[in-house]
C-alpha cells in the first residue's frame, strides 16, 4: 500500500467545498489543513470534513511537515504568488484557473516548477462541460479540414 497524500486546501469558499467533497471520495488522499480568511467559518468547515488543522495563513500550512501538496482555491490575484510559495516550501500544488493575471508571473511559476521537480498544475475541469466539449469538437473538426472559423461580435442579440 502506498503512503496517503496529505493535502492542505486554501480557500474554503464554493470551489474549496467542491474539492473537499471530491477528495472525500478518493482513497489515499487526506486533507490535513484548511486555510481560509474567516477563522470561525473555516473551523466549522474543517469540523464537517474531519480536518485537524485550521488557519488563516497559508505559510502556517506550508510549514507543516505532514503536508505533501496544496490545492489553491483562492482569488485569482493570489494564485501566482501562492503557487510560488508552495513550490518554495517544497510542496506540490494544484491551483484553480487562471494560474495568473500577469504573464510574467505565470512564466516564473513554470520556471520554478521545472527547476524544483515538483508538480504545479492548473485545474481545468471545464473540459468536462458539454458546451466546452462541443466547441473543442468543432475546432478540432475545422482544423482537420483546414476550414477557417469566423466570429462576428454580437451586441444586444443582433449580429453586426
Amino acid at each position: 500500500m502506498t503512503k496517503p497524500i496529505k493535502v492542505a486546501l486554501a480557500g474554503a469558499g464554493a470551489f474549496g467545498i467542491k474539492h473537499l467533497d471530491g477528495i472525500k471520495n478518493i482513497e489515499g488522499v487526506e486533507v490535513v489543513s484548511l486555510v481560509s480568511r474567516e477563522l470561525e467559518k473555516t473551523r466549522e468547515i474543517a469540523a464537517k470534513y474531519g480536518i485537524g488543522h485550521v488557519t488563516t495563513e497559508l505559510a502556517e500550512s506550508l510549514a507543516l511537515k505532514a503536508v505533501d501538496a496544496v490545492i489553491l482555491c483562492t482569488p485569482t490575484q493570489m494564485h501566482a504568488a501562492q503557487t510560488l510559495a508552495c513550490l518554495r516550501a517544497g510542496k506540490h500544488v494544484q491551483v484553480e484557473i487562471p494560474l495568473c493575471d500577469v504573464l510574467n508571473d505565470g512564466e516564473e511559476v513554470a520556471q520554478l516548477a521545472a527547476q524544483s521537480g515538483l508538480v504545479a498544475m492548473c485545474g481545468h475541469t471545464r473540459r468536462f462541460n458539454p458546451s466546452h466539449q462541443y466547441v473543442h469538437k468543432e475546432v478540432t473538426a475545422a482544423a482537420s479540414t483546414s476550414s477557417k472559423w469566423t466570429c462576428r461580435p454580437t451586441f444586444s442579440g443582433a449580429a453586426t
